[in-house]
């Protein structure tokens, strides 16, 4: 074992990668103890000459190991903020100094084709090193933080107040013992209500927290010891070596290392739309945040985390999950225009109650008067005054709805976490509602209709079709062009764990389906090939084209060879030769040509995606320019190597999922790449297409013939198009706006960097979690977690009980928002009394606004949903349905309930604090009993499925046992006697009452136009006639009687 010190200058580079290739374990051990020495000398300067590391070299033989990848960088940390810095500027002056990236990546301890080491222990020491990979953000709102937030409300502090002004007194009359009680009430009843609002909020924030760091934990392809492996972007350390393609976010800041053709969208951190070029010798530096556009790379990871631009941005943000939905948007008007109306009557009974104690006309429990002018003192008076103003005030508390809200707040929270168990993530909430609405889908076709596990079953050479044992049959030079074809022009690896074993194979289904078929058929050996040829330029897949490029050559040999793989019938119109079996090139005339095109047609028909490989010799410089100049591989005169078939078999239960989409009135519409044969035979197995499309063309078109129509073309046929083949991202935006010009409300799936336009175009957005981009996920409503168009139908499943769940609630509330307005007033203004106390009206709306909600906005998605045709965008939020169903029970509970106030002491024969009582119980009850009512809006039967709605039975019985509570044990708390069992059945059997009611109410039939256009028509025919009276002009002969009379 020999020492020896090398100094790391440029001109002995080649030296310092010799010795990493060749040191052991024992090695790395000894750069630790280096690294700690240099810590404790504080010796933290980066310099490519004066920086020294000892070496312990062993040779590497047959008897010894194969050196291991570094798992100790040689950068200490001291060090790292000097590379953060020259990153973060771009200076490439300081990365030349240092030896570029590659001198970079070995003062990392990277290798450039093996990664780090995937060692658990070499990993944690570079996080504790260098800092993790998550950004520090804004702690999130603690529960105390929506308590303060209820305060605000302006008719809880006024409540608050006379609350404060009612103990004072009342303590002041009667003593600390007895004069408490109803203050303190007002007290406890308020908070209680503040305690229930803060804690659903809470836990809301604390719902959509949890969903953002889902949302936020992407996967990262990274190399460590040199295998290919997806991690959580948490997992991301200094030294990792990251793989790029279209759509991928950057995980951390870093610096180019290898790849073709990167384009980076950078808008996210300088605000630039211009596309940025990144290559290794002008612009090698990346950011976090920004997004891969074009091309493909590898990136060494410099920094992370808050060492980042982005983690410094990120951290000063906080995310505010107070979106306001269409929905709240709507049911904010709603709750002020109802909050107005209560506000009047409250003030209405305000006066009339002021004016009647003023006058004398109200008595206290002794039957005096309570007023007898100068004779009552001003405690008293104030007394009175504070009780009367409580009383208003707590009308208006029962008269807003203040539950509306927090009933879309809970039904969108619930739904979005049952959503997520049903491989649905929401990352915007108006999409929950908006999903509801949906009229058509625009889907994709690989792995949404699809099974995304695809497996090359036909191969055809020429005119030949080419089985299994036929394959040694095939000349060795077409071999060789096949191994060329098939492990350059790709963006997959393949990966031998171990010699004899089977291959790790990474990359798109579609990629993998073809490394998997060449490694085993035409013996492929992936890393023989990577080391023979070099790759001089390569154009990369994208949507657009249809087809990749490459232009490579041999080692050792100047000739150039152009290869193409795409779509089959793209890449056969770039041919004029073709290869047989033999290795003989034949010329392409039209009858060739013209069976090439069955072949591919006919294995398009069995649903299987065809995909042609090409190639030619290339002369060196042969390039084209596109309009900004950039240079093209020419794809003209080509020889067809081959076409594969690659069959995607059809997701079980996709057929029953379009039925239910259908007889929901959702029209499915497949927008797909591949070619209008695989389109048809694929749609017709999902059920999108009938048998018979033989006799109805237009349901299948081309993206190119829909593109060349003209507007009113396409206007005219969109509705008709079920299959559009061949499509571009740009006609997925056509289809898109034009079936939104026409009404629809649209839902799209897409999984490209070039599906973002159409993503965000559509009314919502669903993108693919498996396949899909981060750009696409970023532009999407909802992530689609499996890439199952079974859990779309989920998606519109729960968008439709979202909304119907809200329209359960208002006419929940609005029923009792009716019937306690017209009690209350009625009472005040003929007895001179309310007969509910502020702390029972403040259980009323407790029950109604937050366990009401709880109750109602938590019901699962029913079948009967989809038999429903999707609600329109201008449909009222309260139908003609519930405005029957509300009024009836509304009208029901004013008559029992006013009943009781004049009648309920001479019909039970009790006094007038039992019948209080009686009042109170019997309108609670109603309540609970309406709930059950309020399940369905339209079906007679409201129990049905109630068994597995756990959450509503047990709120219906916390609320009952509260509600004996309240009457029997709480009596100077809430003001009320205790009942016996004789008038608990008849609040009962008065309550129950409102069951049947409700059953003979649905058999009457309402009219489906809204009830308010009536109204609207009437004024604007009112409005009409009166400007046609006042604008008709005399006639001829009126004229002329007048002259006669004149």
């Amino acid at each position: 074992m020999e020492i020896t010190v090398t100094s790391f200058t440029k001109a002995k580079k080649r030296w310092r990668f010799a010795c990493f290739a060749i040191y052991s374990h024992r090695v790395m051990l000894s750069l630790a103890r280096e690294i700690m020495s240099r810590r404790k000398c504080n010796d933290s300067e980066i310099s490519c000459s004066h920086s020294y590391t000892a070496l312990d070299i062993e040779l590497v033989g047959p008897d010894r190991p194969t050196p291991m990848i570094a798992t100790v960088p040689l950068v200490p940390s001291t060090d790292h903020p000097k590379l953060i810095k020259l990153v973060k500027e771009k200076d490439l002056t300081a990365l030349r100094q240092l030896g570029g990236v590659e001198g970079v990546a070995s003062s990392l301890g990277t290798e450039k084709d093996r990664g780090i080491s995937g060692d658990v222990s070499g990993v944690t020491m570079r996080r504790d090193m260098f800092g993790s990979n998550t950004y520090k953000k804004p702690p999130p709102k603690g529960l105390l933080h929506f308590v303060m937030d209820a305060f605000k409300d302006t008719t809880i502090l006024i409540l608050l107040v006379c609350a404060g002004l009612s103990l004072g007194f009342g303590m002041k009359e009667n003593g600390v013992k007895e004069g408490w009680y109803e203050g303190g009430s007002i007290f406890v009843a308020v908070f209680l209500v503040i305690a229930v609002s803060a804690f659903s909020n809470f836990r809301q924030e604390t719902q959509f927290d949890k969903l953002s760091k889902i949302s936020n934990n992407i996967k990262v392809n990274v190399v460590r010891d040199a295998r290919p492996q997806p991690i959580s972007i948490f997992d991301v350390v200094v030294g990792d070596v990251v793989s790029l393609t279209i759509g991928d976010q950057i995980p951390a800041d870093g610096l180019f290392l290898d790849g073709h053709s990167l384009q980076i969208d950078e808008s996210s951190m300088t605000g630039e739309s211009e596309h940025v070029e990144i290559d290794l010798d002008q612009n090698p530096f990346l950011f976090s945040g920004s997004k891969v556009v074009d091309g493909c790379a590898q990136m060494l990871v410099v920094s992370v985390g808050m060492n980042t631009a982005w983690g410094e941005m990120m951290s000063s943000i906080s995310e505010d999950s107070n979106e306001r939905t269409p929905l709240q948007a709507r049911l904010d008007k709603l709750t002020s225009s109802i909050g107005k109306v209560g506000l009047a009557v409250a003030f209405l009974v305000l006066i009339v109650l002021l004016v009647r104690y003023f006058t004398g006309n109200t008595e206290d429990e002794n039957g005096n008067k309570e007023y007898n002018g100068s004779k009552t003192s001003t405690d008293d008076i104030l007394n009175a005054v504070i009780r009367i103003v409580a009383a208003a005030v707590t009308i208006v508390v029962v008269a807003i709805p203040e539950g509306l809200p927090l009933a879309v707040t809970l039904t969108l929270a619930y739904s979005m976490k049952r959503m997520m168990a049903d491989q649905a993530m929401v990352r915007k909430l108006s999409a929950c509602e908006t999903m509801g609405s949906a009229t058509i889908i625009c889907t994709d076709k690989t792995g949404t209709l699809t099974l995304n596990k695809m497996k090359v079953t036909q191969f055809w050479l020429g005119e030949e079709s080419i089985e299994k044992d036929y394959y040694n049959k095939i000349a060795p030079n077409v071999n060789k062009l096949f191994h060329q074809a098939v492990g350059l022009n790709t963006t997959g690896s393949v990966f031998m764990p171990s010699p004899g074993s089977e291959p790790e194979i990474s990359g798109s289904p579609t990629e993998k389906a073809i490394l998997s078929w060449a490694f085993n058929t035409l013996d492929m050996q992936m890393e023989e090939i990577k080391k023979k040829y070099t790759i001089l330029h390569v154009e990369t897949f994208n949507s657009e084209k249809k087809r990749s490029g490459v232009l490579i050559n041999e080692k050792g040999d100047a000739t150039m060879y152009v290869h193409w793989k795409g779509a089959a019938e793209m890449i056969l119109a770039m041919c004029s030769t073709y290869h047989q079996i033999d290795g003989v090139i034949q010329h392409m005339d039209d009858a060739a040509r013209s069976n090439l095109e069955k072949i591919i047609q006919g294995m398009a028909a069995s649903s299987l995606r065809c995909i042609a490989f090409a190639y030619k010799q290339a002369i060196d410089g042969e390039f084209q320019c596109n309009e900004k100049g950039k240079k093209m591989l020419q794809g003209d005169g080509l020889t067809l190597l081959g076409i594969v078939g690659i069959k995607d078999p059809c997701r079980p239960g996709v057929k029953n999922a379009v039925k239910a989409c259908t007889l929901a009135g959702v029209a499915i519409k497949m927008i797909t790449g591949d070619n209008a044969f695989t389109a048809k035979a694929i749609a017709t197995e999902c059920g999108i297409l009938g048998p018979d499309i033989e006799n109805h063309g237009i349901e299948v078109v081309e993206g190119s013939e829909f593109r060349n129509y003209t507007h009113e073309e396409r206007m005219q046929k969109v509705d008709q198009i079920r299959v559009m083949a061949r499509s571009s991202p740009f006609d997925k935006l056509l289809m898109v706006q034009c079936l939104k010009q026409k009404g629809h409300v649209v839902a799209v799936t897409g999984d490209g960097t070039n599906d973002a336009p159409a993503l965000k175009e559509a009314d919502i957005g669903l993108s693919m979690g498996i396949q899909g981009t981060e750009v696409a996920k970023g532009s999407s409503d909802i992530i689609i977690l499996d890439d199952n168009f079974t859990s779309l139908v989920t998606v519109l499943r729960w968008g439709r009980c979202v909304y119907n769940n809200i329209q359960k609630f208002i006419q929940f509330q609005l029923t009792v928002n009716v019937a306690a307005l017209v009690i209350n007033f009625i009472a005040a203004v003929s007895a001179g009394e309310v007969p509910l106390t502020a702390v029972q009206l403040l259980w009323v709306n407790l029950i109604m606004d937050t366990l009401g909600a709880l109750a109602l906005a938590t019901e699962r998605p029913s079948d009967e949903l989809m038999e429903k045709s999707p609600v329109g965008r201008t449909e009222p939020l309260i139908t003609n349905v519930m405005w029957r169903n509300l009024l009836a029970q509304a009208l029901y509970q004013i008559t029992i309930l006013l009943t009781l106030q004049f009648r309920g002491e001479s019909i039970f024969s009790v006094r007038a604090e039992v019948n209080d009582t009686l009042i109170f119980n019997t309108f609670v009850l109603c309540q609970v009993f309406n709930e059950f009512n309020s399940r369905s809006l339209e079906k007679q039967n409201v129990f049905k499925g109630i068994h597995r709605n756990h959450l509503f039975l047990a709120i219906i019985g916390i609320t009952i046992v509260l509600q004996v509570i309240m009457v029997e044990f709480l009596k100077k708390f809430a003001d009320t006697e205790r009942l016996n069992w004789g008038q608990w059945v008849a609040c009962i059997l008065l309550a129950a009452a409102s069951w049947p009611i409700s059953w003979v109410v649905k058999l009457i039939p309402v009219s489906s136009k809204p009830l308010f256009s009536y109204i609207k028509m009437s004024r604007l025919g009112f409005t009409r006639t009166m400007q046609n009276i006042f604008r008709r002009k005399p006639s001829s002969s009126i004229l002329s009687n007048t002259c006669q009379n004149a």
